[in-house]
């Protein structure tokens, strides 16, 4: 079974940085329990999806503000702030990222992010260059979980799904990944990220 990957596929936020929209609003709420019910009142991960799958900011923001004119100062923020939602790479995550592109690992990077906002940091980390190829699902208007963007990776990257170690933080994508046959990984520390590629005799690490 382990000799078959011949790719390993990554996801970007929370496993290679930390990825928190709590994060931006700090600065305009007192705490994080106000933060909390403010994002579950706007239904933020719902309309944080749209964005993710290709929706532009500029209309979300003004179509979620229509809805919720009481909160229009701090929807605004999420886009003019939007950088500080990403916090801080993982280190060891990246380790671990380029001790495998050393060891000749083809790399690939699957990920639930608005290309408007992902091509404002890809400068901003020169880990990024590991991967063989990167997919953003908002230039594909398809997000994680769908089974489409994973189909869609692998004819883009050319592998049949067994060949293929995916690694994400999220369950629901895991278990999409797991139906449709490629090996997986569900991230919640380097360390356990380091021990599970050790398990698929992962060389390089």
């Amino acid at each position: 079974m382990t000799q078959s990957i011949t790719a390993i596929i990554f996801d970007f936020g929370n496993v290679l940085v930390k990825w928190d929209a709590r994060n931006l609003y700090k600065r305009f709420l007192p705490d994080l329990e106000a933060v909390d019910s403010f994002l579950e009142e706007i239904r933020f991960h719902e309309w944080n999806a749209r964005l993710d799958a290709g929706y532009p900011f500029k209309e979300g923001v003004a179509e979620l503000c229509e809805q919720f004119p009481q909160y229009s100062t701090l929807i605004q923020a999420y886009d003019t702030y939007w950088e500080e939602s990403i916090t801080e790479p993982i280190g060891e995550s990246i380790r671990i990222l380029r001790s495998l592109k050393k060891a000749g690992w083809n790399l690939y990077l699957l990920s639930n992010f608005s290309v408007e906002k992902f091509e404002l940091i890809q400068n901003r980390f020169d880990f990024l260059g590991c991967f063989d190829d990167m997919i953003i699902s908002g230039a594909h208007k398809i997000v994680k979980p769908h089974p489409a963007i994973f189909e869609l990776t692998l004819k883009r990257i050319k592998r049949k799904a067994q060949e293929c170690l995916f690694i994400d933080d999220s369950m629901p994508n895991i278990q999409t990944a797991i139906k449709l046959g490629l090996h997986t990984i569900h991230f919640q520390t380097p360390e356990q990220l380091r021990t599970d590629l050790g398990i698929y005799s992962i060389t390089g690490i």
